[in-house]
């Protein structure tokens, strides 16, 4: 690796020390579904996310929810003490296709119907309400 990657990947890696994020990786559900379920609570504030996502009817929620558990735990364990109401949100969720697998269903005739088996990964950052406001000034 060359001196100005490896700076560049230096400088990436001390940014990604202060965000709190998680990150859930080959979830067998299509991203289109999960893409419905990150709208939802994509901008609102954490606590009531939660809520949004315990109270939803769709599959996806309940992983949705479990990641966004994890995120505010892992911003609690960087900035040693408890979240309090108000003060976190989503600032980032994103969903990204993951690898396919690829399936053959018999069809008549001696022919096969291809069924494609999605799966997704998604990223969730969330961050203090005081900090959006400190970055847009």
């Amino acid at each position: 690796m060359g001196v100005r990657k490896r700076l560049s990947a230096d400088k990436r890696k001390e940014e990604q020390k202060s965000i709190a994020f998680a990150k859930l990786l080959n979830i067998p559900t299509s991203p289109r579904k999960m893409r419905l379920v990150a709208d939802m609570i994509r901008g609102k504030e954490v606590f009531r996310a939660l809520g949004i996502l315990k109270f939803s009817n769709k599959e996806a929620a309940a992983r949705v929810e479990k990641l966004l558990r994890s995120a505010v735990a892992n911003w609690e364990e960087k900035n040693e003490r408890k979240a309090e109401s108000g003060e976190l949100y989503v600032s980032t969720i994103y969903v990204n296709c993951a690898p396919m697998l690829k399936r053959l269903r018999p069809a008549p005739q001696g022919r096969g119907y291809r069924i494609r088996k999605r799966s997704n990964h998604v990223t969730i950052i969330v961050d203090t309400i005081d900090n959006s406001k400190n970055h847009e000034a």
